[in-house]
């Protein structure tokens, strides 16, 4: 559908050039006034009524059209309209009604008369198209062009058109001159686009309010419905959006998804009426147009498809051409969502008054039809033309009318210096612009005489207020449609569904709602089991085993009557013993952010200058990481919580050694350097190498965690192994190679720090920082030698117990043993931190 509009795009930017631009095409005088002749003029149905200001209209007056074939040996024909529409000529005659209502009322636009044009898009997009065109551009042959260029434009506003997909293809191209279109029947929420659609209002909701029908299938309970739609931009749409919404609500399951033909394919609708007739669904919703359900009906009937509850949108639910003799033991029953009703005074009298010879630029009248005299009168006889107890779409258009004149009316009643322009000036009528017209729209808020407000959200839509009908066939053979309850959506209550259930008509033999689930509700003693491959709302209901496990998630009570759910057990925050180490994770967490703060402060002291200041930053860094990484093995557990929690504590903790490592790697060559003849030593271990250094063995650790989660990813998983009435909830590894691989790497810094340590332990009292180290290193080693066979061998969640613990008590371990003295100087023992202090105990010793 893409392709198809895209094309039209393309058409439309060629078309709208309709003026010639050029010498060799302009006839062009040497003094003004100079004529311009328009390119194209199409030949369409049309009425017309001339005015000050001219309002357009684009109406479905003929339902479909003949495309003559194109050779373009000759000038190529336009299609020619066929069908009759009654209710799209009455759309049309609502528009004459409410302008010629206007011109009557002193109130609005006085001293001004407003006149219209009308034009028939016969059912055909091309024909919708050149409509929308001729009213942007006129079709005048010649007229003469002002030496100001000033004057208002052949059209301010249009009413229409009545198809999303035709609203679509007008809207992109009058969108970019800005001309504002107020449609009374597109309902696609593609259209709510501001970006895309920055002239398009409407008078009708938007099918974003189309939640309508979920609201309506919760009601009753139905889970398992078809869906049918039209194979355009209102259909496809609908089916995406409602298919998105029952996913995500969990509200139901669509058995089936069908796009009706264009092209009335018989072959393709008998293939679709026997998926209704063999499908499990007992409701179908139908999104299309009436010549698409006529189709349809066609086939249900020659096939017999009874038993169905329909729905129906709001394109056919008032549709007469199917309430019928022929459709209703199919279709009674029917509930649908309709657009709201309303009443307009004086129409009535207006449509009798309807004579062929008082419009002389009236060109509807199809060739070949026979024109009325003038003289029948019609006030006596039942049409469907005069019957006006059911005004919708003939609402919605007198509401769009009158959107457009007040927006008008307040663009005259501006006061000079206090507009909304620049330099608050006003429109004057000479000087309007489509593009302030929008302006004045967008702010637009009245009240029709039937008591509704009228008013446009920010994207150009109307307030959503739907009515829900009913079609009943009464004994004597009346069809009657009759409003059994409304939705509405409000911004402190949100959607509301109100329904009268006692007036609703079931056609069915029982009288009452049918049933439309894939799977009954498993009974007592039984579960749910989901079919594979199948919607959700499909499941088997398996029995509950005595004493058995009945399913990794249920077990069987003991009278053997239902299924009760496992208990499912991991290291929870809530209980003591999750409480215990999350407490100890925050205040080994504090008391880093308490240490690397006294360092920062004090960092000019000697102590922190003596012990390479900027690795001991990093390290406290890096602790802090340690301690808050134990939080991740802690609280139910998730993907990403699973896949992180190795990752950070490994690279934490190879950043923590690292740290170490390079510390002890600067003490021997400080000391070595303090020899006669090692000072070439120190220039390997200057603070940029002790950065690259650093950094380079964090990246090897990094580069072992993302292969370990890329090659076999961490994940939670329900373990039913370890208890039989309960579910431990824990994190697999997915890799033990790659957890052993990282852990290995972490005891290979660590082991290497520890040696290093150990071979300077007897180094002089001002390079005692090694003696520390060697201290936590052992620590260090201790607690991670007896994590492994701690871990092996706790079940579920004290295994991971079992590492948080071991990551704390060896974080704790390297903070007290590294900086536990030095805190205790620069604090309790401030005349030990000086150089002379430091240099003189080597001093002493020797």
């Amino acid at each position: 559908m893409g392709g198809f509009l895209d094309s039209y795009l393309l058409l439309c930017v060629c078309l709208t050039l309709v003026f010639c631009c050029s010498p060799s095409l302009c006839s062009v005088s040497s003094s003004p006034p100079s004529s311009c002749k328009l390119r194209r003029k199409f030949h369409l149905n049309g009425m017309h009524k001339p005015g000050d200001v001219v309002l357009g209209g684009l109406f479905e007056v003929h339902y479909t059209s003949v495309f003559p074939e194109w050779t373009f040996t000759s000038e190529p024909q336009q299609p020619s309209c066929k069908g009759f529409d009654t209710l799209g000529f009455r759309h049309a005659m609502t528009m004459a009604f409410a302008i010629d209502e206007i011109n009557k009322n002193s109130n609005l636009l006085p001293n001004l008369t407003l006149g219209y044009s009308l034009y028939d898009n016969c059912g055909a997009l091309i024909i919708g198209f050149s409509g929308a065109l001729s009213l942007a551009s006129g079709q005048v042959d010649q007229f003469l062009l002002q030496d100001n260029c000033l004057g208002t434009p052949p059209v301010l506003g249009i009413v229409g058109d009545h198809y999303s997909t035709f609203s679509i293809a007008i809207s992109n191209v009058l969108g970019l001159y800005k001309i504002p279109t107020v449609s009374y029947f597109a309902t696609c929420s593609c259209l709510s686009d501001r970006q895309r659609f920055p002239s398009f209002f409407r008078t009708i909701p938007s099918d974003a309010f189309q939640s309508v029908k979920e609201l309506i299938l919760k009601h009753f309970g139905w889970t398992w419905v078809g869906l049918l739609v039209s194979d355009d931009d209102y259909g496809l749409h609908v089916a995406q959006s409602l298919q998105s919404d029952l996913a995500q609500s969990g509200g139901g399951c669509l058995a089936y998804l069908e796009v009706l033909p264009w092209d009335s394919d018989p072959s393709e609708l008998k293939r679709i009426v026997y998926l209704i007739k063999t499908s499990t669904a007992r409701v179908v919703i139908v999104f299309a147009h009436e010549i698409h359900m006529i189709q349809l009906m066609e086939e249900v009937v020659r096939q017999n498809v009874t038993g169905l509850q329909w729905i129906a949108s709001e394109a056919w639910t008032s549709a007469a051409v199917l309430q019928t003799p022929r459709f209703m033991p199919y279709l009674s029953g029917t509930l649908g969502i309709a657009i709201r009703r309303g009443e307009i005074p004086g129409l009535r009298a207006f449509l009798l008054q309807i004579r062929p010879d008082l419009h002389h630029n009236n060109s509807w009248i199809e060739v070949g039809g026979k024109s009325c005299t003038g003289d029948e009168d019609i006030g006596n006889v039942e049409t469907e033309f005069l019957d006006l107890s059911n005004l919708r779409p003939e609402y919605n258009v007198y509401k769009a009318v009158y959107a457009l004149v007040y927006a008008l009316d307040n663009i005259l009643q501006c006061e000079p210096g206090r507009g909304p322009f620049s330099e608050h000036s006003c429109a004057t009528l000479k000087t309007l612009e489509p593009w302030q017209l929008l302006h004045y729209l967008q702010k637009v808020n009245f009240t029709t005489p039937f008591g509704d407000q009228v008013s446009f959200d920010e994207n150009g839509d109307a307030s959503p207020i739907y009515d829900i009908m009913n079609w009943l066939w009464l004994p004597d053979g009346r069809i009657k449609v009759q409003n059994v309850g409304e939705v509405k959506k409000s911004v402190f209550k949100g959607e509301e569904l109100t329904l009268d259930e006692d007036k609703i008509f079931w056609n069915f033999e029982s009288k009452e709602p049918p049933r439309s689930v894939c799977s009954e509700s498993c009974p007592p003693g039984t579960r749910m089991a989901r079919k594979k491959g199948e919607p959700e709302c499909c499941f088997d209901c398996i029995p509950c085993s005595e004493g058995k496990i009945s399913n990794k998630d249920f077990w069987s009570s003991p009278q053997r009557d239902y299924c009760v759910p496992k208990k499912t057990e991991f290291l929870s925050y809530h209980e003591p013993l999750g409480i215990c180490l999350t407490t100890t994770s925050l205040l080994g967490t504090f008391i880093c952010a308490v240490v690397l703060g006294i360092f920062i402060y004090h960092r000019s002291t000697p102590m922190v200058r003596a012990n390479n200041s900027e690795l001991s930053f990093l390290l406290l860094v890096s602790l802090k990481l340690c301690f808050l990484c134990s939080l991740l093995f802690i609280g139910r557990p998730r993907l990403w919580t699973c896949q992180l929690r190795h990752a950070a504590f490994g690279i934490s903790f190879v950043l923590c050694v690292s740290c170490i490592l390079v510390k002890t790697m600067v003490v021997l060559a400080v000391f070595k350097a303090s020899k006669p003849g090692g000072g070439a030593s120190l220039k390997w271990f200057g603070a940029v190498q002790q950065r690259g250094t650093v950094l380079a063995l964090t990246c090897i650790q990094a580069v072992i965690c993302t292969a370990w989660l890329v090659s076999a990813s961490t994940a939670p998983h329900k373990n039913t192994e370890y208890h039989n009435d309960k579910i431990v909830y824990e994190c697999v590894v997915g890799s033990t190679i790659g957890f052993a691989v990282l852990l290995g790497y972490i005891g290979f810094l660590a082991i290497l720090s520890f040696l290093l340590a150990f071979l300077a332990r007897n180094l002089p009292d001002n390079f005692n920082e090694a003696k520390f180290i060697t201290f936590s290193m052992l620590i260090f080693c201790a607690v991670w030698v007896a994590f492994v066979p701690a871990y092996v061998n706790s079940p579920g969640k004290y295994a991971d117990a079992v590492e948080v613990f071991a990551i704390l008590a060896s974080s704790f371990g390297l903070l007290v043993a590294l900086f536990g003295p030095k805190c205790y100087i620069i604090l309790l023992r401030p005349e030990k931190n000086t150089k002379k202090a430091i240099m003189g105990r080597e001093k002493r010793k020797s």
